[in-house]
């Protein structure tokens, strides 16, 4: 999914123009883009002349930093709240398998997809 990187942007508003669904404004002279009207068309990163259109790729490790603060920080909450260290593993398995069902669900949506491209 696209995002803005709002230290590249420049608020030029080309891809405001070009965007073929209207999901893109100018706020505060940087574009923002409302992903639940966004069908992925690419169409604003073949145009943005500054690139500030970005790929989720480059959000990786930052996105698996904070999972993995995140759940440091609950760790600590249920060792806390819930009265033991014992929670705290407890709290990490539920955590883990949360990361799990991601993974199966985004698996079988790609096997769902790849099926699509076989029915054309």
């Amino acid at each position: 999914m696209p995002w803005i990187n709002d230290e590249l942007c420049n608020g030029c508003g080309i891809c405001v123009e070009q965007c073929p669904v209207d999901t893109i404004a100018i706020s505060d002279y940087v574009a923002e883009i409302d992903m639940t009207k966004c069908i992925r068309c690419g169409t604003c990163h073949e145009i943005c002349p500054v690139d500030a259109v970005c790929h989720d790729k480059k959000r990786i490790p930052c996105e698996v930093t904070v999972n993995v603060e995140k759940t440091k920080a609950n760790m600590e909450a249920c060792a806390k709240y819930l009265g033991n260290s014992q929670e705290r593993q407890k709290c990490l398995v539920r955590w883990i398998t949360h990361y799990e069902n991601i993974i199966t669900i985004a698996e079988k949506t790609l096997n769902e997809l790849r099926n699509l491209k076989t029915l054309q």
